[in-house]
């Protein structure tokens, strides 16, 4: 700057001018101070984002509810694999799930999503004692939609939710999303739509959910609820897998940014279909499939209309690895792109006969 005399009036003014910027910047700072006071369990290294018209905050990666590959870090599990397989009672099992939860609080992740009983109870039991660190997101699917008796009234849906609130010890939760027929080809009735939104809407009012939604494999369906259903529908749970792309016209995101809708995602990783071992830390491959993770991530979080993924975590490295992807940027290079891209083709390729519907959400 060159060098100048001020006057006094040019002096107060500059000074005063001065004043006012440190002032906005005060006020600017503590305005986002307020605003991360009002965020769960907020951590200044994840982001965060609004859950539609829920108004919640939540990790823009949260914790989905299956464990599936769990046997590969919990060697007692090995004689019943699989995502609910085992003795939940399992004191390595338990370990292993609370020990997940915190470092996924410890990260800024405050959401979890449990879809049937099993997830109910391990993660309920997980979140003891900090129940106001992470929402907890309900579905006791084998009491819902899909299954006889507990679809044919609403008596019997309400039935169902205040029993497994019993079991799991729970007075509410915070969001009940129920789950509706995964087969495509067996939609539920018109009656069975119906008495889900009476439920949904009957929880809410007596303090039971604190806000509602469903989940669906049904794609064309659930952009007509959207639109049918939006003061029922606060939340809903899609596919939406690192291959997914928002369809051009006619969307399922234009219902959802029209009607306010929050959007979680489940099945990032394509039923893990996208990495190359077997998701245990001595894994030869697990360098490359950690890779693949955080660039599925990224993909899927450049969809501003998609509230977060919820990836089923397994081990505290793996949450480390998803919030890692968190800070990374959105947009993909030429050459990150050319490897997920190939990562997708031989996921698809290797895809289990019955998830073969994944390929349906293409296009969103």
């Amino acid at each position: 700057m060159a060098n100048r005399t001020l006057s006094r009036r040019e002096f107060v003014k500059e000074s005063a001018l001065g004043a006012a910027g440190l002032a906005l910047g005060a006020t600017a700072a503590r305005a986002a101070e307020a605003d991360a006071g009002k965020i769960l369990n907020y951590n200044e290294n994840m982001e965060y984002r609004r859950l539609g018209k829920t108004g919640l905050k939540v990790s823009a990666a949260c914790l989905g509810g299956h464990w599936k590959r769990v046997d590969t870090v919990v060697p007692a599990l090995r004689k019943n694999p699989g995502w609910m397989g085992g003795d939940l009672a399992d004191p390595a099992f338990q370990k292993n799930r609370y020990d997940v939860v915190t470092r996924c609080i410890e990260v800024g992740i405050n959401y979890v999503d449990a879809c049937s009983g099993a997830e109910v109870l391990a993660y309920s039991k997980a979140l003891e004692g900090r129940r106001d660190k992470m929402y907890l997101g309900y579905s006791w699917y084998e009491y819902e939609m899909r299954f006889s008796p507990w679809r044919e009234s609403l008596a019997k849906m309400m039935e169902g939710l205040d029993s497994g609130l019993k079991q799991a010890k729970l007075d509410y939760v915070d969001l009940w999303r129920i789950s509706l027929e995964m087969d495509t080809s067996k939609k539920q009735t018109p009656k069975e739509i119906e008495i889900t939104m009476e439920a949904l809407a009957r929880a809410k009012k007596q303090g039971k959910a604190r806000f509602i939604g469903v989940s669906s494999h049904d794609r064309p369906w659930l952009k007509e609820a959207v639109e049918k259903y939006p003061r029922e529908l606060e939340v809903i749970l899609t596919p939406y897998t690192a291959a997914s792309k928002v369809r051009p016209e006619d969307s399922l995101f234009d219902a959802v940014k029209k009607c306010d809708v929050g959007v979680l995602g489940i099945k990032p990783f394509a039923s893990n279909s996208i990495f190359k071992g077997d998701s245990s830390l001595a894994s030869p491959e697990a360098e490359e499939d950690d890779k693949r993770a955080r660039l599925a991530i990224r993909y899927i979080l450049s969809n501003p209309a998609l509230t977060a993924p919820m990836p089923g975590l397994i081990n505290t490295h793996q949450v480390d690895n998803v919030a890692k992807a968190v800070q990374e940027r959105r947009q993909l290079d030429k050459d990150e792109k050319a490897h997920l891209d190939k990562a997708m083709d031989e996921a698809w390729a290797k895809l289990p006969a019955d998830y073969q519907w994944l390929k349906d959400w293409e296009y969103v």
